[in-house]
């Protein structure tokens, strides 16, 4: 598995792009009530328990409308946070804050929901050996924070598109005409640049992926039984992935099965924003 690095042209871009969404021709509201060189000292506040992510990003929002703003902040991404903590503080220009503060609440909100959530199923699988996956079922465009999140929260990352690791899925076996025909055509076409990760739902299928040469085996949509008895079978052959539907309430019972990782794409799909506001002293 391949865990992101930070890619900050590319962080800038998104940026770049979701202010001009936001501002356009220019903040009306904020610009006919505040003077171009007001200053103002203002503090953003968690208003629930999580684990924050985004901070850095969040101060680049503000950078980019203000170059002299300045920070102070006691946590970091990855930090836990309570009701009512601080978790950054600044002064800067008024216009700087009031137009940047959706854009960097938004980030901070849903990066921090993402690094909750994440830590909620690192802790439920903490007594195994399975590590947590994230999935590219993330915001498009945000892929890069939507992981970044996952990192923050204590999970690992899957590949981050098409491009940098091979998952051959049902619908390439089923063109192909088999596993084994689908890992043989990679194989032929990439030699061992990339390792060969193979979808699965029965064990029959397990069977074929690890006599071909499978290096992760997915088991998709297994019930646990079923999953103990495909990692019983792979023996540690291949490294195994848990996949499809998995919740908090049935990932501890995946886990014990002795997988090597499960993938859960609610991470970035379908978490719930953490709730943080912004306040002006």
């Amino acid at each position: 598995m391949n865990n992101i690095e930070m890619d900050w042209d590319k962080i800038d871009s998104i940026l770049v792009n979701a202010l001009k969404e936001d501002i356009g021709s220019g903040d009306i509201t904020t610009d006919a009530i505040f003077p171009s060189d007001a200053t103002c000292e203002a503090r953003i506040i968690s208003k629930e328990e999580g684990v924050i992510a985004g901070i850095s990003i969040a101060k680049r929002v503000f950078y980019k409308l203000d170059q002299s703003v300045s920070f102070s902040q006691s946590l970091s991404d990855g930090d836990r946070v309570k009701p009512g903590q601080e978790i950054l503080r600044m002064k800067a220009l008024v216009r700087a804050v009031l137009t940047a503060e959706r854009l960097a609440l938004n980030i901070l909100q849903r990066m921090s929901g993402i690094a909750t959530a994440t830590s909620q199923y690192v802790d439920a699988v903490k007594d195994s050996q399975a590590k947590i996956l994230d999935t590219r079922k993330t915001a498009p465009g945000l892929r890069i924070l939507d992981k970044y999140a996952v990192l923050a929260g204590g999970g690992q990352n899957h590949r981050f598109g098409l491009f940098d690791a091979v998952l051959i899925k049902d619908n390439h076996i089923n063109f192909a005409g088999s596993i084994t025909k689908a890992v043989e055509i990679v194989r032929s076409k990439y030699q061992d640049k990339y390792k060969i990760e193979v979808e699965t739902s029965t064990l029959d299928e397990v069977k074929e992926a690890l006599v071909v040469g499978a290096d992760i085996i997915m088991l998709d949509n297994m019930d646990v039984s079923t999953m103990k008895e495909a990692v019983k079978i792979i023996n540690s052959k291949a490294l195994t992935e848990a996949s499809g539907g998995i919740t908090l309430n049935t990932i501890a019972g995946i886990a014990e099965t002795g997988v090597d990782y499960i993938s859960v794409g609610a991470l970035t799909h379908s978490s719930p924003s953490l709730d943080i506001s912004l306040y002006m002293v």
